[in-house]
């Protein structure tokens, strides 16, 4: 037989209850002894000494009655919260009522007046109040964050400010003790939480930073604004102050993994800052839900990502293919929470095999289909061009023509922004696709298109990550150019587009991704720098070969037309079959592409060159 295992701390719990009934009584007591001195005025009467003592007793077991039989001794409510108060001030309000009616009938045989009850009500609730918050005094003072916590000043005093601070000095293991609240709200001026006070405003980050010694910074908002990051982040540069962020609102209360005390360190994609998309959710419904759904790539950044946008809209099955299974692996564990790979959920296979490709479209049947498989890595690819031919342009093909025979009904090429006037040989294969593409539209009828993007935030390859790993090394951080531009756009919004424009393209077309403004990636570097509190040395590496200055999302001559979603253009794409397909041909307009660029670089030097010369004249 097994014994239920006890600890010390279970009896507390019933034990303090009764140590908190017994100080009821003795508030009672002592309540009804105020009272009826206060009653006749501090002077001598006649009074007996058994009939308070009596009277007493009836208070205390009234309090007893009532108390316990509106469960204000079981822990009905928090302790020490407005609810307990509430509860307690009507439960002493019921007791006082009996004892009036007690001293009506027995005052004279007690001689207690039958005043006594009304006068002895207040002092017994403010008696019982004040134990209470002595216990509530006494356990946060040991619940306090220990020693060795950081001082932290919170940012915002709001619903999610005063619950973070409540929580952390409730939190002995905190790694944050809370020195104090930030918050530009005038009427929360001399705001207390928890004795935590609103020490000013946020133009007064830097003073209460050095009179706090905080080397934390909260920001207690459930979606703070890029250009608000951006100011409190330059607002504490240099002052050796780590800035931390909360997530969403909505992962806090949907029941996932998030809390309020989930905060992380800013991010540079909070700093660049990209708004939620505007889906209609009943477009992507209608093409989706119900139907085979097949993501090639669905091993790297984007294509695990549209499995897991995918994945919410039911779709009747989904089928990730990938050549690499570790990364087919960790998408599997993100939807399923297991990677055994041993379903039918995941397929090992090269979009380069076409064989192989048009034998696992002829088995699977899938009726749409997002093409993301691809390679991305500019510089290399300028290196070994075969490579690019074979996977963007011959793997498309082959993914295309899989699809035909399959019947699939709906395909998503995924682009760049690069096949936008190409000038390097990423951007001329994912050209070719995108016209590959836009030939099969014309050839089948169905709804083929393409989507065009730009740089990802966090993808693989990035530039981001590769300038955390420099920092994390104590730099150099290498810039090509102290004037190089590009878009921007997390993966998830990168993703919700794509999966809304396959709902609202039509065959053939080119759907391209309002990627906002551009971003000067110098500006992405020192702010990335700041945020580590090092100093890091930044370095030009000079445009790589047929590298542009600044990217284009769409071709000069083509208009920006968005006839039905605000952040995607449409436009026509001119189809190429493939028997028109020349790699030596196609391999020459990319050595072109690549001399015209590096001639254009060159004068651009030479230009920026004679500019300084005339500058260094004139001063």
């Amino acid at each position: 037989m097994t014994e239920r295992a006890t600890t010390p701390e279970a009896p507390r719990p019933v034990l303090w209850r009764w140590i908190q009934f017994l100080l009821d009584a003795g508030a009672w007591t002592l309540a009804i002894l105020m009272a009826v001195v206060l009653r006749y005025e501090l002077t001598e009467q006649t009074m007996t000494p058994s009939g308070v003592a009596v009277f007493s007793l009836l208070a205390i077991g009234s309090q007893a009655l009532v108390g316990f039989s509106m469960a204000l001794y079981q822990g009905r409510h928090s302790f020490g919260s407005f609810e307990e108060a509430r509860l307690l001030v009507a439960v002493t309000l019921i007791v006082a009522t009996i004892l009036v009616l007690l001293s009506t009938f027995l005052g004279f045989t007690l001689q207690i007046p039958r005043s006594t009850g009304v006068i002895a009500f207040p002092f017994a609730a403010l008696f019982m109040a004040a134990t209470r918050y002595a216990k509530r005094m006494v356990v946060e003072s040991k619940a306090k964050p220990g020693a060795n916590a950081q001082q932290a000043l919170v940012y915002g005093a709001g619903f999610l400010g005063t619950n973070l601070v409540s929580r952390m000095m409730q939190d002995p293991a905190s790694p944050y003790f809370p020195a104090g609240f930030v918050d530009d709200d005038p009427a929360k001026k001399h705001l207390r939480v928890s004795s935590v006070q609103v020490l000013g405003t946020g133009d007064d980050l830097p003073e209460l930073v050095r009179r706090t010694h905080a080397t934390v910074l909260i920001l207690a908002f459930a979606a703070a604004d890029a250009s608000f990051i951006r100011g409190v982040s330059d607002h504490v540069a240099g002052l050796g102050v780590k800035v931390l962020v909360l997530p969403p609102l909505k992962d806090m209360l949907g029941g996932g993994s998030h809390s309020v005390t989930d905060f992380r360190e800013v991010a540079v994609e909070d700093l660049i800052g990209r708004r939620p998309v505007d889906i209609t959710v009943e477009d992507i419904a209608g093409y989706i839900t119900g139907k085979r759904v097949l993501v090639t790539g669905a091993g790297g950044s984007i294509g695990s990502e549209l499995c897991r946008q995918i994945h919410p809209f039911e779709p009747a099955e989904l089928i990730m293919l990938d050549h690499d299974e570790t990364a087919l692996q960790q998408t599997q564990i993100s939807l399923t929470g297991r990677g055994l790979l041993a379903g039918s959920d995941t397929v090992l296979a090269s979009i380069r095999d076409g064989a192989n490709l048009a034998a696992v479209f002829a088995e699977r049947r899938p009726e749409v289909v997002f093409h993301a498989a691809a390679l991305k890595h500019a510089p290399l690819l300028q290196q070994y061009p075969g490579e690019a031919w074979k996977t963007n342009v011959l793997g498309t093909l082959n993914v295309l023509r899989a699809a035909e025979a399959a019947g699939v009904e709906a395909f998503v090429n995924i682009s760049t922004d690069k096949a936008a006037s190409p000038t390097t040989v990423l951007g001329h294969s994912k050209r070719m696709a995108e016209r590959l593409t836009a030939w099969m539209a014309g050839r089948t009828g169905r709804k083929y298109v393409s989507v065009r993007f730009g740089n990802v935030m966090g993808s693989r390859g990035s530039m981001l990550p590769l300038f955390s790993e420099q920092i994390r090394n104590g730099g150099p951080v290498t810039v090509t150019h102290p004037e190089v531009t590009r878009f921007f756009m997390t993966i998830p919004e990168a993703c919700q587009l794509v999966i809304q424009a396959g709902a609202i393209g039509t065959g053939g077309e080119v759907l391209i991704l309002d990627m906002g403004e551009p971003v000067r990636i110098l500006d992405v570097a020192r702010r990335m720098i700041a945020m580590s509190g090092r100093d890091i040395e930044i370095v030009y590496t000079g445009l790589r070969p047929a590298e542009k200055l600044h990217e284009d999302l769409v071709d000069p001559d083509v208009a920006d037309v968005r006839p039905l979603h605000p952040k995607i253009s449409h436009a026509a794409a001119s189809g190429m079959p493939p028997e028109q397909l020349d790699y030596e041909r196609w391999l020459a307009e990319c050595e072109r592409s690549e001399e015209a660029m590096f001639e254009a670089q060159v004068q651009e030097e030479t230009e920026l060159s004679h500019e300084s010369l005339r500058g260094s004249g004139a001063a």
